[in-house]
């Protein structure tokens, strides 16, 4: 009997969902339906201060964050959200804004109509509304600004300031029953049910049902996948993923990942934030290229060429590689800007940079580009293949500048002319979106 071929692997289809387009001026992101995973990141400067806040929102946009949201928690932070808009216009980075409220955001999306016009979408905590019939009408209030300028919303409750009325409920009911569900049940329970419940609420208001998001987030990995397919189930609202509190450096990234990979691979998901602590200092992009690198290392998107580097060992006691690897893989992040309008399909590059005869030609000659460095004690000569053929041998001082030289003339030549390189044999091609 003949084995049976597998086919490529892939994640599951994308589970079928509303699409709610997110608007400034001619400058459209569509979340959901068909469209691409949207990342998108949030500032942590001071909406009060609209340059501040203008630079950051452009970094973040330019890094490829495709919405960007702000706080806008205070008078002062809503008397500047129009002057904000108007300094990214003028920079020329038409990226939707996204207005984070608690508490009083029915107050300032009324008391201050440019704010509520300059934004793009609105996401609303019913969980920070008040309580009881103020609970309503405040919800109510924000739902008819919207409705009013035609933005949409995301509902997004979190497990730390879930309704707690809702909850309570919840809770007494679930202690009536013969077999009571455990407390993490219930609150896991609560989150999806508030955030349907309120998407509801928010369309018996008037709002359509194609401009509505939900989130639950919460930060615990099992917690977050657990709320998420059950929510995917009873609904098809388009979802915005991210675990919330994800904490700073490895941790944060990692646990993002853990929980983002598994529903992105069950087909559940819209649009995505990392939330990353960010160190003193620290760059607040890295949020933006972690969410890249998430979707593009299942094979869900394309933001910018990948790197395949040697992790080293003794065979590499040179840094040589690990140098030249950071240097191509920065460089072509920086490059990006100006390729991905210049060169289309380039985002699918394969680059290898690999540190001995090991490993270094094979996998070399698997990438589009690569080159395979001399290991210790190994002849100091560095082959470079191109379309998985050997085209030179580089030596000396100079291989890393001679290197990027080659990229740089292999992207123009095979990308300039709008044509696709030929894959190897193992390598996944990737769809542009």
């Amino acid at each position: 009997m003949t084995p049976s071929i597998p086919t490529e692997p892939s994640a599951a289809p994308r589970r079928p969902t509303r699409a709610v387009t997110v608007r400034w001026q001619d400058h459209a992101v569509v979340v959901g339906g068909d469209a691409p995973i949207v990342v998108q990141s949030m500032t942590n400067t001071d909406t009060a201060d609209p340059r501040a806040t203008a630079r950051q929102v452009r970094d973040l946009w330019q890094a490829g964050s495709e919405l960007v949201r702000v706080t806008v928690n205070t008078p002062d932070a809503a008397a500047q959200v129009a002057e904000l808009r108007n300094q990214l216009d003028r920079m020329q980075a038409p990226v939707p804004l996204v207005g984070d409220f608690h508490y009083n955001g029915h107050k300032l999306l009324t008391q201050f109509p440019d704010c509520a016009q300059a934004l793009s979408k609105y996401r609303i905590n019913p969980g920070n509304m008040g309580a009881g019939k103020h609970r309503d009408g405040n919800f109510a209030q924000m739902v008819e600004v919207a409705c009013r300028y035609d933005k949409p919303i995301r509902i997004g409750v979190n497990w730390g300031s879930l309704d707690q009325l809702l909850l309570a409920r919840m809770m007494d009911e679930n202690a009536a029953r013969p077999q009571p569900l455990s407390a993490g049940a219930v609150m896991r329970e609560a989150l999806v049910v508030s955030a349907i419940s309120n998407a509801q609420q928010a369309e018996s208001l008037g709002l359509p049902g194609n401009a509505i998001v939900l989130s639950c987030k919460v930060s615990h990995v099992q917690d977050l996948i657990a709320v998420y397919g059950e929510l995917s189930r009873r609904c098809d609202y388009p979802l915005h993923l991210g675990l919330t509190e994800a904490g700073m450096g490895s941790k944060g990234i990692v646990a993002s990942t853990a929980a983002l990979a598994v529903l992105l691979q069950q087909g559940i998901g819209d649009t995505i934030r990392i939330s990353l602590t960010p160190e003193p200092g620290g760059d607040r992009r890295r949020e933006v290229i972690v969410a890249q690198e998430i979707l593009q290392t299942m094979g869900l998107r394309a933001f910018t060429p990948m790197v395949v580097a040697c992790p080293g060992c003794g065979r590499t006691s040179s840094t040589v590689f690990q140098e030249l690897a950071a240097s191509i893989q920065a460089y072509l992040r920086d490059q990006m800007p100006v390729w991905k309008t210049r060169y289309p399909g380039v985002e699918n590059m394969h680059v290898a940079v690999m540190g001995c005869v090991v490993n270094g030609p094979g996998e070399s000659r698997h990438a589009d580009i690569g080159i395979s460095l001399p290991g210790t004690g190994e002849i100091p000569a560095a082959p470079v293949y191109v379309d998985g053929k050997k085209t030179v041998t580089l030596k000396g001082d100079h291989i890393a500048t001679e290197f990027q030289a080659i990229v740089e003339d292999y992207v123009a030549r095979r990308y300039g002319q709008g044509v696709e390189p030929a894959r190897r044999p193992g390598v996944v091609a990737r769809q542009p979106d």
